[in-house]
């Protein structure tokens, strides 16, 4: 970043540790809120559970501290609407959560020009900064958060318009950034596929069959999306010669999550390749968001896109129905297509 390196440091001191806390406690509470969610509606269902298991990151580049936190069920659950209300009340209340959090910082927002303090060197600029200080120059690192549904709300009804940041400078508003990754790990929570919460709420929602249909044709599309454009016909005959069958080899590998025949799988994975290569052929400009490739990866070989069927399923009530698309309207208003780019 220009300025201030916030994200590593070879002599971490008190007070380094110290500026951290408006981001780490929130951020954590947000995170420990969700899990809790999770357990106490499991002992509520009196289906065994551990407590929360924080997932630590070391302090590397970018690194925001942590990858978030699970809990694990420790027995089978009995029925689909118990699996709906352990996997539904997570994301809800670190939601609600979420809401405090950012309601505060988009209400709490210091004065503009408390990102010179920051950014000492800007201030010659002034308010116009934005203007000179973003280029593509080698020596410098731009971050630049992504947007949502949820933080335009809150940037055109609730914060003071003449003190919002610049996207490149949220990381420097902790309440915000703590806010915008809950959204992100929110999202990510509520895909409605496989055993994600998102994914216990549609099976749910839709029963078994339905949801994998419908888990199956998200994962696709978030797999389309996320590779779109990482292969482009400018690059060299020497790296397409290298790239093409390495990335089909990739896909198949992500596919594989589908449990379709070889023969399917390989045919999708050329399927999905080729129509991406003509787009960005007729279209230069587009891009996807290869972040997600690694949620895909993760999802299509370890968690799985389909969600095993419950030893008891019966239709939801009313309530839990009205719930049920709350959650999946949440992940619309959180979900960012580039979280961080």
């Amino acid at each position: 970043t220009h300025g201030k390196n916030i994200f590593y440091s070879p002599d971490f001191s008190w007070s380094d540790f110290k500026s951290g806390l408006p981001f780490s406690i929130p951020f954590l509470l947000i995170l420990t809120v969700h899990e809790f969610g999770h357990y106490f509606t499991a002992m509520y269902h009196k289906v065994k559970a551990t407590l929360p298991y924080y997932i630590p990151i070391p302090p590397f580049l970018l690194s925001i501290g942590t990858m978030g936190a699970v809990i694990r069920l420790k027995e089978r659950v009995p029925s689909n609407k118990i699996n709906f209300d352990i996997g539904i009340a997570g994301p809800l209340a670190g939601f609600v959560m979420a809401m405090v959090v950012l309601v505060y910082g988009f209400t709490h927002l210091p004065p503009a020009d408390y990102i010179f303090s920051i950014h000492p060197e800007y201030e010659q600029y002034g308010m116009e900064y934005a203007n000179h200080v973003y280029t593509e120059s080698e020596n410098a690192l731009n971050i630049k958060m992504g947007s949502n549904l949820l933080f335009m709300f809150f940037e055109k009804f609730v914060a003071d318009p003449s003190r919002m940041p610049h996207q490149n400078e949220i990381m420097h508003y902790p309440f915000l950034f703590a806010g915008f990754l809950a959204c992100v790990f929110t999202s990510i929570n509520l895909l409605p596929i496989g055993q994600l919460d998102g994914g216990h709420v549609l099976h749910g929602l839709v029963g078994f069959k339905r949801h994998k249909l419908i888990a199956s044709i998200i994962f696709i599309a978030l797999l389309f999306y996320s590779g779109l454009g990482l292969v482009r016909p400018t690059m060299p005959m020497d790296d397409l010669i290298l790239y093409i069958p390495a990335y089909i080899l990739f896909l198949y590998f992500v596919l594989s999550g589908l449990r379709w025949s070889k023969r399917t799988i390989l045919m999708t994975a050329c399927l999905i390749f080729a129509v991406q290569f003509m787009i960005v052929w007729q279209f230069p400009v587009v891009n996807g968001y290869t972040g997600w490739l690694l949620f895909a990866l993760v999802i299509g070989r370890f968690i799985g896109v389909e969600h095993p069927r419950a030893p008891i399923e019966i239709p939801l009530d009313r309530n839990r129905q009205i719930l049920g698309w709350i959650a999946l309207a949440i992940f619309v208003l959180c979900f960012s297509p580039a979280p961080i780019s």
